[in-house]
């Protein structure tokens, strides 16, 4: 399942020590360096090196444990599709990641949001230090806050450009911004071949990120379709009225998969929660370093820092912002409303917090977020 809704459970956990579950991290770090390279969908002798080390060390692990490996790195992706994380191939703890989590998307045939989240995880960092990586030389080409606050809402909003969003009648919707543009578009690629459907590229009208349908053919426009039908890299959006066609795809560019889950994703919430400091009159200025962090200013001598995130995994996200320890006296972190409300997350984000700070960190949404800071009562929001 591309999103696990099931409850939530276990022992709190910076990163499990099992062989399955090291296994299960470095197929996420492999799924991500493939689907970079050549897609999930087709491969050719002789496989990518980091894909062939992921085989020979499942098929090692598979024999330890009484099991028949995989024949082939294609039949290996199938196994990341179809096998979830409590699968005996694995045995991750739920600490770690929901039991039904999967690698691969099974309609997509893309790394997961949680495949993204795994990845991430540890000291390197992954897909998300790739995101702050890029935003840090931008920030540096910038040379002014104001010039590099510009560049990085023109990312946040615009994760695929495409030649009407410049020109036509998307432009006031697309936010464009030449300026903003020329220093920006360098990290923009042309669209790979793995996100085609039928001669055209697809983007969700909600979210605004890559899409793709099951069979990868080409809907009919304003038709929607069926859930188990079609795919979007936030993998739970509500659409009414089905996919956008970009029928020139060759005329449109997307961002790093990296900015489009890890800046594009979470904009919304972090608009939705500035938004609601300003109209309260609480001040903030951005923490650097950090994909989405602020100060608030005037706080009566405490620092409080305010986080926005969108991670499917609330255990992923707990380690990520408790190693290295916040420095802040305060922090709230923001999640969308979706994840907040799903059961379990919040018991499970507080449980993989070290106890000294479970009274530092709270969780809350972008409406719950004043509430909190001003000590009232969120009634969960």
């Amino acid at each position: 399942m591309s999103a696990p809704t099931a409850a939530y459970g276990g022992e709190p956990s910076d990163g499990p020590q099992t062989p399955g579950t090291g296994l299960f991290r470095e197929l996420a770090r492999t799924v991500v360096a493939v689907a970079e390279v050549q897609g999930l969908r087709s491969f050719t002798l002789p496989y990518p090196g980091i894909a062939q080390r992921a085989l020979d060390r499942t098929v090692t692990h598979c024999l330890d444990i009484g099991q028949t490996p995989p024949r082939s790195l294609p039949e290996l992706w199938e196994w990341c599709r179809s096998r979830t994380a409590a699968d005996p191939l694995f045995g991750v703890p739920a600490s770690f990641v929901a039991p039904d989590a999967t690698l691969v998307h099974p309609v997509g045939r893309m790394p997961t949001r949680i495949c993204l989240e795994v990845a991430s995880h540890g000291p390197i960092g992954g897909v998300a230090a790739e995101a702050r990586t890029h935003l840090d030389a931008l920030e540096a080409r910038c040379g002014s806050d104001e010039r590099f606050r510009l560049c990085r809402q023109f990312l946040a909003r615009n994760p695929v450009v495409y030649l009407e969003d410049r020109f036509g009648a998307r432009r006031r919707k697309a936010g464009w911004n030449q300026e903003a543009w020329t220093r920006v578009k360098e990290l923009y690629r042309p669209v790979p071949e793995s996100l085609y459907a039928g001669g055209v590229a697809l983007r969700c009208p909600t979210c605004g990120l890559p899409a793709l349908t099951h069979d990868r053919t080409v809907p009919l426009p304003g038709r929607p379709l069926a859930a188990g039908q079609t795919w979007c890299e936030a993998e739970e959006c509500a659409r009414d009225n089905g996919l956008e066609l970009i029928r020139k795809p060759k005329l449109a560019l997307v961002q790093p998969r990296s900015l489009r889950v890890f800046l594009a994703l979470p904009h919304p919430a972090e608009e939705a929660a500035l938004s609601g400091l300003d109209a309260a009159g609480i001040g903030w200025e951005p923490v650097p370093g950090d994909l989405s962090a602020y100060r608030l200013r005037e706080t009566g001598g405490a620092t409080v820092d305010v986080r926005i995130r969108d991670r499917q995994e609330p255990g992923l996200l707990a380690a990520g912002l408790a190693h290295p320890a916040p420095s802040a006296d305060r922090t709230f972190v923001v999640v969308p409303q979706r994840l907040a409300d799903r059961a379990g997350y919040r018991a499970r984000f507080t449980a993989a917090l070290p106890a000294p700070l479970r009274e530092r960190l709270a969780l809350t949404t972008p409406t719950g977020l004043v509430p909190g800071i001003r000590g009232e009562d969120q009634h969960d929001a």
